[in-house]
């Protein structure tokens, strides 16, 4: 079984990104070995961004074997991201 795979869509430009990238790097002390995280430049990597649907930054995509379980616009608070990917490692 694949691990989960946890990605922020941001933008260098982004405030609320600003706002999010702590918690995401306090949970990845947390969950290192148990789940993928991967920062995603909106501005950058706007093929991909069109393909997950991306409209909005900072967006958190939890993915799971290649399907989408969970995505949150807008900053998410750490308590939340931790029962979500708690429950993604099931």
């Amino acid at each position: 079984m694949s691990k989960p795979i946890l990605m922020d869509f941001y933008a260098d430009w982004c405030g609320p990104c600003k706002m999010q990238t702590p918690v995401i790097e306090a949970l990845e002390k947390d969950f290192h070995d148990k789940v993928v995280f991967k920062k995603v430049n909106v501005d950058e990597e706007s093929e991909l961004s069109s393909q997950k649907g991306i409209f909005v930054v900072p967006t958190l995509v939890l993915e799971k074997n290649g399907m989408e379980l969970r995505k949150w616009i807008g900053v998410t608070s750490k308590d939340e991201l931790t029962k979500a990917l708690n429950e993604a490692l099931k």
